[in-house]
Protein backbone atom coordinates (compact mmCIF):
# COMPACT_ATOMS: atom_id res chain seq x y z
CA UNK A 1 0.00 0.00 0.00
CA UNK A 2 0.86 3.24 -1.02
CA UNK A 3 0.81 6.76 0.98
CA UNK A 4 0.56 10.46 0.04
CA UNK A 5 0.64 12.62 2.60
CA UNK A 6 0.06 15.77 0.05
CA UNK A 7 -3.05 13.65 -1.20
CA UNK A 8 -4.26 13.67 2.46
CA UNK A 9 -4.09 16.94 3.34
CA UNK A 10 -6.21 17.83 0.29
CA UNK A 11 -8.41 15.44 0.39
CA UNK A 12 -9.14 16.90 4.13
CA UNK A 13 -9.27 20.72 3.24
CA UNK A 14 -11.69 19.20 0.20
CA UNK A 15 -14.37 17.69 3.30
CA UNK A 16 -14.22 20.71 4.91
CA UNK A 17 -14.95 22.77 2.13
CA UNK A 18 -17.33 20.86 1.28
CA UNK A 19 -18.57 20.62 4.49
CA UNK A 20 -19.19 24.26 4.81
CA UNK A 21 -21.00 24.66 1.23
CA UNK A 22 -23.52 21.77 2.56
CA UNK A 23 -24.43 22.92 5.80
CA UNK A 24 -27.36 25.47 5.16
CA UNK A 25 -28.90 22.20 2.91
CA UNK A 26 -28.29 20.28 5.88
CA UNK A 27 -29.58 22.71 8.87
CA UNK A 28 -33.05 23.04 6.37
CA UNK A 29 -33.58 19.21 6.14
CA UNK A 30 -32.67 18.43 9.90
CA UNK A 31 -35.03 20.75 10.53
CA UNK A 32 -37.87 19.28 8.48
CA UNK A 33 -37.40 15.56 9.50
CA UNK A 34 -37.51 16.83 13.18
CA UNK A 35 -40.58 18.79 13.12
CA UNK A 36 -41.96 15.27 10.84
CA UNK A 37 -41.20 12.96 13.58
CA UNK A 38 -42.09 15.79 16.84
CA UNK A 39 -45.89 15.16 16.61
CA UNK A 40 -46.79 12.29 18.91
CA UNK A 41 -43.72 11.75 20.48
CA UNK A 42 -43.45 11.76 24.31
CA UNK A 43 -41.09 13.75 26.85
CA UNK A 44 -38.02 11.62 27.88
CA UNK A 45 -38.63 9.83 31.22
CA UNK A 46 -35.20 10.10 32.44
CA UNK A 47 -32.88 8.49 35.70
CA UNK A 48 -32.22 10.99 38.55
CA UNK A 49 -33.56 12.25 42.01
CA UNK A 50 -37.41 12.81 41.57
CA UNK A 51 -39.94 10.65 43.63
CA UNK A 52 -40.77 8.36 41.06
CA UNK A 53 -39.85 4.93 39.89
CA UNK A 54 -38.37 4.50 36.61
CA UNK A 55 -35.71 1.52 36.62
CA UNK A 56 -34.20 -1.06 37.58
CA UNK A 57 -30.13 -1.38 35.91
CA UNK A 58 -27.33 -3.19 36.87
CA UNK A 59 -24.66 -1.93 39.76
CA UNK A 60 -21.56 -0.84 38.70
CA UNK A 61 -18.06 -1.05 39.94
CA UNK A 62 -17.04 1.73 42.22
CA UNK A 63 -20.87 2.62 43.29
CA UNK A 64 -21.69 2.57 46.68
CA UNK A 65 -23.17 -0.54 48.25
CA UNK A 66 -25.91 1.56 49.91
CA UNK A 67 -27.55 2.50 46.42
CA UNK A 68 -28.13 -1.63 45.72
CA UNK A 69 -31.60 -2.59 46.40
CA UNK A 70 -31.14 -5.64 48.00
CA UNK A 71 -34.93 -6.92 47.44
CA UNK A 72 -34.93 -7.17 43.84
CA UNK A 73 -31.39 -8.37 43.83
CA UNK A 74 -32.05 -11.79 45.60
CA UNK A 75 -34.23 -12.41 42.72
CA UNK A 76 -31.37 -13.63 40.47
CA UNK A 77 -27.76 -13.81 40.31
CA UNK A 78 -26.57 -9.99 39.70
CA UNK A 79 -26.89 -6.59 41.82
CA UNK A 80 -29.78 -3.82 40.92
CA UNK A 81 -29.59 -0.38 41.55
CA UNK A 82 -33.30 1.41 41.42
CA UNK A 83 -33.54 4.61 39.50
CA UNK A 84 -35.64 7.32 39.85
CA UNK A 85 -36.85 9.83 37.84
CA UNK A 86 -34.70 13.28 37.16
CA UNK A 87 -37.19 16.37 36.73
CA UNK A 88 -33.96 18.73 35.52
CA UNK A 89 -33.04 18.79 32.10
CA UNK A 90 -29.70 16.65 31.79
CA UNK A 91 -26.69 16.37 28.98
CA UNK A 92 -26.76 14.93 25.75
CA UNK A 93 -23.63 14.67 24.04
CA UNK A 94 -23.53 14.30 20.27
CA UNK A 95 -20.20 13.14 18.28
CA UNK A 96 -21.21 13.11 14.69
CA UNK A 97 -17.84 11.56 12.53
CA UNK A 98 -17.19 14.09 10.01
CA UNK A 99 -13.60 12.48 9.35
CA UNK A 100 -12.57 11.71 5.55
CA UNK A 101 -13.85 8.16 5.38
CA UNK A 102 -17.62 9.88 6.03
CA UNK A 103 -17.41 11.93 2.77
CA UNK A 104 -18.26 8.50 0.75
CA UNK A 105 -21.11 7.89 -1.50
CA UNK A 106 -21.79 4.64 -3.20
CA UNK A 107 -24.09 4.47 -6.89
CA UNK A 108 -26.42 2.78 -4.86
CA UNK A 109 -27.42 5.95 -2.91
CA UNK A 110 -27.72 10.38 -3.21
CA UNK A 111 -26.11 10.79 0.37
CA UNK A 112 -23.28 10.79 2.10
CA UNK A 113 -22.40 9.29 5.32
CA UNK A 114 -21.21 12.31 6.70
CA UNK A 115 -24.23 13.98 5.58
CA UNK A 116 -26.50 11.50 7.24
CA UNK A 117 -24.84 11.93 10.46
CA UNK A 118 -25.23 15.58 10.73
CA UNK A 119 -28.87 15.61 9.51
CA UNK A 120 -29.43 13.12 12.50
CA UNK A 121 -27.68 14.76 15.10
CA UNK A 122 -28.77 18.20 14.22
CA UNK A 123 -32.42 16.22 14.22
CA UNK A 124 -31.92 14.41 17.32
CA UNK A 125 -30.97 18.01 18.95
CA UNK A 126 -34.01 19.70 18.28
CA UNK A 127 -36.30 17.01 19.23
CA UNK A 128 -34.30 16.73 22.61
CA UNK A 129 -33.93 20.60 23.08
CA UNK A 130 -38.03 20.52 22.51
CA UNK A 131 -38.12 18.22 25.34
CA UNK A 132 -35.85 19.91 27.73
CA UNK A 133 -32.49 18.81 27.55
CA UNK A 134 -29.05 20.71 26.89
CA UNK A 135 -27.19 19.10 24.10
CA UNK A 136 -23.32 19.34 23.54
CA UNK A 137 -20.79 18.40 21.16
CA UNK A 138 -17.73 17.10 22.83
CA UNK A 139 -14.73 19.11 22.48
CA UNK A 140 -16.69 21.54 19.76
CA UNK A 141 -19.96 23.11 21.94
CA UNK A 142 -20.40 23.32 25.41
CA UNK A 143 -24.04 22.33 26.06
CA UNK A 144 -26.71 24.31 25.23
CA UNK A 145 -30.56 24.33 25.16
CA UNK A 146 -31.02 26.93 22.88
CA UNK A 147 -33.78 27.14 20.76
CA UNK A 148 -31.36 27.84 17.73
CA UNK A 149 -29.63 24.33 18.94
CA UNK A 150 -29.05 23.52 14.94
CA UNK A 151 -27.67 26.58 13.77
CA UNK A 152 -25.36 26.57 16.91
CA UNK A 153 -24.51 23.30 16.21
CA UNK A 154 -23.69 24.19 12.57
CA UNK A 155 -21.51 27.17 13.72
CA UNK A 156 -19.41 25.22 15.88
CA UNK A 157 -18.94 22.89 13.86
CA UNK A 158 -17.96 25.13 10.95
CA UNK A 159 -15.57 27.58 13.32
CA UNK A 160 -13.66 24.17 14.73
CA UNK A 161 -10.20 23.99 14.42
CA UNK A 162 -10.95 20.95 13.03
CA UNK A 163 -13.26 18.51 12.24
CA UNK A 164 -14.80 15.79 14.29
CA UNK A 165 -12.83 13.17 13.89
CA UNK A 166 -13.76 9.17 13.70
CA UNK A 167 -13.94 8.77 17.40
CA UNK A 168 -14.50 11.74 20.34
CA UNK A 169 -11.69 12.63 22.38
CA UNK A 170 -11.31 11.29 25.73
CA UNK A 171 -13.60 12.98 28.03
CA UNK A 172 -15.84 11.95 31.21
CA UNK A 173 -19.75 12.67 30.82
CA UNK A 174 -21.83 12.97 34.10
CA UNK A 175 -23.22 9.80 34.98
CA UNK A 176 -26.28 11.55 34.60
CA UNK A 177 -25.26 12.24 30.69
CA UNK A 178 -26.10 10.56 27.86
CA UNK A 179 -23.68 10.11 24.95
CA UNK A 180 -24.57 9.31 21.32
CA UNK A 181 -21.77 8.79 18.69
CA UNK A 182 -23.16 8.58 14.62
CA UNK A 183 -20.23 7.14 12.41
CA UNK A 184 -19.18 4.39 10.44
CA UNK A 185 -16.98 2.75 13.16
CA UNK A 186 -14.19 2.09 10.88
CA UNK A 187 -11.41 2.55 13.14
CA UNK A 188 -9.64 -0.83 14.30
CA UNK A 189 -11.63 -2.93 17.01
CA UNK A 190 -9.30 -2.33 19.89
CA UNK A 191 -9.51 1.63 19.09
CA UNK A 192 -13.63 1.74 19.11
CA UNK A 193 -13.68 -0.91 22.30
CA UNK A 194 -11.19 1.35 24.50
CA UNK A 195 -13.24 4.69 23.23
CA UNK A 196 -16.99 3.29 24.20
CA UNK A 197 -14.94 2.00 27.83
CA UNK A 198 -13.27 5.46 28.57
CA UNK A 199 -16.88 7.11 28.06
CA UNK A 200 -19.26 4.59 30.49
CA UNK A 201 -16.47 4.43 32.73
CA UNK A 202 -18.49 7.30 34.72
CA UNK A 203 -21.63 5.59 34.17
CA UNK A 204 -23.25 7.55 31.64
CA UNK A 205 -26.12 5.74 29.35
CA UNK A 206 -25.34 6.01 25.76
CA UNK A 207 -26.04 4.84 22.24
CA UNK A 208 -23.52 3.91 19.52
CA UNK A 209 -24.99 4.27 15.55
CA UNK A 210 -22.64 2.48 12.70
CA UNK A 211 -23.93 4.50 9.72
CA UNK A 212 -22.84 2.24 6.80
CA UNK A 213 -23.44 2.55 2.74
CA UNK A 214 -25.01 -0.15 1.28
CA UNK A 215 -21.90 -1.14 -0.97
CA UNK A 216 -19.87 -1.15 2.36
CA UNK A 217 -22.19 -4.07 3.77
CA UNK A 218 -22.30 -5.90 0.70
CA UNK A 219 -19.17 -5.45 -0.94
CA UNK A 220 -20.45 -5.39 -4.64
CA UNK A 221 -17.25 -5.17 -6.49
CA UNK A 222 -15.74 -7.54 -9.20
CA UNK A 223 -12.97 -7.42 -11.30
CA UNK A 224 -9.45 -4.82 -10.86
CA UNK A 225 -10.59 -2.13 -8.20
CA UNK A 226 -8.14 0.17 -6.66
CA UNK A 227 -9.37 0.95 -3.22
CA UNK A 228 -8.16 4.16 -1.61
CA UNK A 229 -8.09 4.66 2.17
CA UNK A 230 -9.57 7.84 2.59
CA UNK A 231 -8.15 9.62 5.38
CA UNK A 232 -4.57 8.04 5.07
CA UNK A 233 -4.42 8.18 1.49
CA UNK A 234 -3.33 4.77 0.95
CA UNK A 235 -4.34 2.49 -2.01
CA UNK A 236 -4.73 -1.89 -2.51
CA UNK A 237 -5.14 -2.94 -5.60
CA UNK A 238 -7.20 -6.17 -5.79
CA UNK A 239 -6.72 -8.34 -9.25
CA UNK A 240 -10.45 -9.95 -8.74
CA UNK A 241 -12.35 -8.13 -6.20
CA UNK A 242 -14.95 -10.96 -5.96
CA UNK A 243 -12.20 -13.26 -4.51
CA UNK A 244 -12.31 -11.64 -1.16
CA UNK A 245 -16.35 -10.74 -0.65
CA UNK A 246 -16.63 -13.62 1.66
CA UNK A 247 -13.92 -12.79 3.87
CA UNK A 248 -14.48 -8.73 3.72
CA UNK A 249 -18.29 -9.59 4.98
CA UNK A 250 -17.18 -12.35 7.62
CA UNK A 251 -14.42 -9.44 9.27
CA UNK A 252 -16.80 -6.63 9.08
CA UNK A 253 -19.51 -9.22 10.72
CA UNK A 254 -16.27 -10.29 13.42
CA UNK A 255 -16.27 -6.21 13.95
CA UNK A 256 -19.26 -5.43 14.58
CA UNK A 257 -19.97 -8.54 16.93
CA UNK A 258 -17.57 -7.38 19.29
CA UNK A 259 -18.59 -3.50 19.31
CA UNK A 260 -22.52 -4.77 19.74
CA UNK A 261 -21.15 -6.95 22.72
CA UNK A 262 -18.89 -3.99 24.17
CA UNK A 263 -21.44 -1.61 24.04
CA UNK A 264 -24.32 -3.91 25.31
CA UNK A 265 -22.52 -5.52 28.51
CA UNK A 266 -22.08 -1.54 29.20
CA UNK A 267 -26.09 -1.23 28.93
CA UNK A 268 -25.33 0.70 25.86
CA UNK A 269 -27.53 0.31 22.67
CA UNK A 270 -25.85 -0.31 19.14
CA UNK A 271 -27.90 0.16 15.65
CA UNK A 272 -26.72 -0.55 12.15
CA UNK A 273 -27.87 2.17 9.98
CA UNK A 274 -27.90 2.02 6.18
CA UNK A 275 -27.94 5.08 4.36
CA UNK A 276 -30.38 3.91 1.81
CA UNK A 277 -32.85 4.07 4.74
CA UNK A 278 -34.71 7.09 5.62
CA UNK A 279 -33.14 9.11 8.23
CA UNK A 280 -36.53 9.71 9.97
CA UNK A 281 -36.26 5.86 10.65
CA UNK A 282 -32.85 6.30 12.73
CA UNK A 283 -34.18 9.32 14.49
CA UNK A 284 -37.42 7.41 15.82
CA UNK A 285 -35.40 4.53 16.89
CA UNK A 286 -33.19 6.53 18.56
CA UNK A 287 -35.73 8.74 20.63
CA UNK A 288 -36.75 5.03 21.69
CA UNK A 289 -34.25 4.11 22.92
CA UNK A 290 -33.83 7.40 24.91
CA UNK A 291 -37.19 7.61 25.90
CA UNK A 292 -38.03 3.85 27.23
CA UNK A 293 -35.08 3.26 29.06
CA UNK A 294 -33.13 1.01 26.56
CA UNK A 295 -31.19 -1.54 28.81
CA UNK A 296 -33.47 -1.49 31.78
CA UNK A 297 -34.16 -4.35 33.92
CA UNK A 298 -37.57 -5.68 32.79
CA UNK A 299 -39.97 -6.01 36.19
CA UNK A 300 -41.05 -9.36 37.45
CA UNK A 301 -45.16 -9.50 36.66
CA UNK A 302 -47.04 -8.79 38.60
CA UNK A 303 -44.80 -6.17 40.56
CA UNK A 304 -47.71 -3.03 40.66
CA UNK A 305 -45.48 -0.11 41.23
CA UNK A 306 -42.93 -1.44 37.94
CA UNK A 307 -45.78 -1.69 35.60
CA UNK A 308 -46.01 1.04 33.15
CA UNK A 309 -42.20 1.81 32.93
CA UNK A 310 -40.78 -1.38 31.38
CA UNK A 311 -38.26 -0.68 28.42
Amino acid sequence: MEFDADTAVRSAAQDAAGLVAAMPRLVLEARRIAASVHHGLHGRRRAGTGENFWQYRRFMDGEPSSRVDWRRSARDDHLYVREREWEAAHTVWIWPDLSSSMVFASPLVWETKRDRALIVAFALAELLVRGGERVGIPGVMRPSASRRIVEKMAESLVHAPSLPQSLPPAFSPSPLAEVVLLGDLWSPTREVVASLAGLSSSGAHGHVVQICDPAEETFPFSGRVEFREPETGATLTIGRAETVRAEYVARVATHRDTIRHEAERRTWSFVVHRTDRPASELLLALHARMSGGHGAVPPREGASEEAGHAA
